[in-house]
């Protein structure tokens, strides 16, 4: 991706403009009275934010001025659909919008082919979900999706499946600010949770060491299987917050086991 950081289909990147959130509430305001000069000048304060998320898939030797269109057309979505009366930012909406766009664009490219059929009922599905969400404000089940298109519920999951590409654990999740938080940061182990810890006496000595806080939290996250959310709940912090916590003290722990 670096070798793509000055120009990116005709693109100066270096020059891209930057919106205040002022400046932003004004553009909408006038694209929602039909204005298509601030709809292009909303499009072109955002772009910043389409190349940040394609960098994310810098390893999947797909050109980048395709992933930067394709990324510009999750960002269109974005926008024709954000709801400004919602307490959303305009960012967190639209992230996943240009997630989604850009990956069904590389599952259609993936060189494991599955059939137009079944990938016109998992999209179908997909968008279904989308139109239900917004309409009911809270996610649909299974059933809801498969009356609303018409096809059963195995069909949907058989389809939904065949699209589905593997996760890194180490796939950034997207955050407004601070560090960024991690597929694996999601995911509680609840099994042998203290098997491969507390039989190691320097472990322990290692985290006495720690202040309270820090100990406390590599406690909840390693000995208690709590996910950096539950955390950041439970003692009233940030996520990033206990993202940066959590490595100081991993590595304050790694210093001194070694």
């Amino acid at each position: 991706m670096a070798g793509y950081k000055v120009e990116i289909c005709g693109v100066n990147t270096a020059k891209l403009p930057l919106l205040t959130n002022d400046e932003k509430e004004a553009l909408f305001q006038r694209i929602l009275d039909g204005d298509q000069e601030a709809r292009e000048q909303y499009i072109k304060g955002n772009l910043r934010l389409v190349l940040s998320v394609i960098q994310r898939f810098g390893n999947s030797n797909e050109n980048v001025d395709d992933l930067f269109q394709i990324g510009c057309i999750g960002l269109i979505k974005a926008i024709d659909n954000f709801d400004i009366t919602q307490n959303v930012r305009f960012s967190t909406y639209a992230v996943p919008m240009i997630l989604g766009e850009v990956r069904r664009y590389l599952r259609d490219n993936n060189s494991i082919r599955v059939s137009r059929s079944l990938r016109d009922t998992a999209y179908k599905a997909i968008y279904a979900k989308e139109g239900l969400t917004r309409k009911n404000s809270r996610e649909p089940t299974l059933m809801e999706i498969a009356a609303e298109i018409g096809v059963s519920r195995e069909e949907i999951t058989y389809a939904l499946d065949a699209i589905q590409s593997p996760v890194s654990l180490y796939e950034p999740i997207y955050t407004d600010g601070g560090d960024p938080l991690y597929v694996m940061d999601q995911i509680s182990d609840k099994k042998n949770l203290e098997e491969n810890w507390v039989e190691e006496i320097s472990l322990r000595e290692a985290m006495n060491r720690l202040p309270q806080r820090e100990r406390h939290i590599i406690d909840m996250r390693f000995f208690e299987g709590k996910t950096q959310t539950e955390v950041a709940e439970e003692i009233h912090i940030s996520q990033a917050q206990v993202s940066r916590l959590e490595k100081n003290a991993l590595k304050a722990m790694r210093n001194y086991l070694n």
